[in-house]
């Protein structure tokens, strides 16, 4: 088990004359319902098609194949996003071996994040600008030129950083809010354990929950992995290949337990889990890597008031997104700004090479996010 020392932890815009007639021309567009359609690249100076990488048939990385698509166009309430970078993450990877079913309503395209400037806004979306630099959770379609978002699921670009830094933010921030201080109900002074806390989830748990004032443990799967964690502001780091996690944690609490476990493990994790949670403790699950039975010592649950719960986000609404979009940029944009919370940048790929960021993430072998740039 490794612990933390205190030493050594990682520390309206101007627009041109021909901008301002593209936004008045995308508000006129857009005033008609009836004429909402931004492929006229002739009036709205936007191409007919876009690059994009596409999944051709279920499979490994190898199914992951540049191709040419139409250029979205944005309904109401939606903006166009001209990606300039798209974070990769786990469920890309389920949806590439066709064991993450894309919603009806969703883009075939993988990609649930990305960052980019406004070019275009549809019928009664007032939010943003043309020329914005935002960046966004997605329903898909991140890996491309351009993709259409809801302007509720969007964030401004956090001052100093760069918009490659920025598409790494969205999708485990809405989902660590979402799942650990939603869900989790995870409170200052309370405690944490992360499994995985060298993933892109894990990074942004460890940042989020310890600059909100809480205690963070985590599993990691290496010495260096776990040496990263507490670079990041974890308190202690298992190494869960050659440590008991169980053991660890309840000698780390003295026996009491963490209030809260954000696990995207499941399986045979579950009872220890349970073991290693305090009196009124909350399990929450993201994922289940081990497999998605388990047995349950329901009397546990009882004696200690325990709360098992979870959740996933893609299928939520828009209004569900949205309201994680505001209490992320009320709470947590400030701390990134003040760089209290960073991105963990692992590496980028171009958009052309996502089959071989994913089988970088296959392998398990990066610590934080990776992002294609396009």
């Amino acid at each position: 088990m490794a612990v933390k020392s205190m030493s050594g932890i990682f520390s309206s815009c101007g627009q041109s004359n021909d901008v301002k007639c593209l936004e008045k021309l995308t508000l006129s567009l857009y005033s008609d319902s009836t004429h909402h359609d931004v492929r006229n690249s002739k009036k709205m100076n936007l191409p007919p098609t876009m690059r994009a990488v596409e999944i051709n048939e279920p499979g490994g990385p190898e199914a992951l194949v540049p191709a040419e698509r139409p250029l979205p166009a944005p309904g109401p309430g939606e903006i166009l996003i001209k990606v300039a970078a798209a974070g990769v993450n786990r469920p890309d990877v389920l949806q590439r071996k066709g064991l993450y079913p894309v919603p009806e309503d969703a883009s075939d395209l993988p990609g649930l994040e990305i960052a980019g400037e406004v070019v275009a806004c549809g019928k009664g979306a007032t939010s943003w600008k043309i020329g914005d630099p935002l960046c966004a959770l997605t329903h898909g379609g991140g890996y491309a030129e351009y993709c259409v978002v809801p302007e509720s699921q969007a964030l401004p670009v956090p001052q100093g950083l760069s918009l490659v830094e920025a598409a790494s933010l969205p999708e485990t921030f809405f989902t660590v809010w979402a799942n650990v201080f939603d869900r989790g109900r995870l409170q200052p002074g309370e405690t944490l354990l992360v499994h995985g806390g060298s993933s892109g989830i894990g990074v942004s748990a460890i940042q989020m929950a310890t600059a909100m004032g809480s205690r963070v443990f985590v599993t990691a799967g290496n010495e260096e992995k776990c040496a990263a964690c507490l670079e990041l502001g974890a308190d202690v780091a298992i190494n869960y290949r050659s440590q008991d996690f169980e053991q660890e944690i309840l000698a780390a609490t003295s026996g009491r337990g963490v209030d809260v476990i954000l696990d995207m493990v499941g399986g045979d994790y579950v009872p220890r889990n349970l073991r290693c949670l305090a009196e009124s403790g909350r399990l929450v699950f993201i994922a289940s890597l081990r497999g998605t039975k388990t047995e349950l010592d329901i009397m546990a649950v009882m004696r200690k008031r325990l709360t098992i719960t979870g959740s996933t986000l893609r299928p939520r609404s828009v209004e569900f997104k949205g309201a994680l979009a505001r209490r992320l940029r009320e709470h947590i944009w400030p701390l990134i700004e003040s760089g209290r919370i960073r991105p963990v940048i692992f590496k980028t790929f171009p958009l052309a090479e996502a089959s071989k960021a994913h089988e970088l993430m296959e392998s398990s072998q990066h610590v934080g996010k990776l992002v294609l740039t396009v």
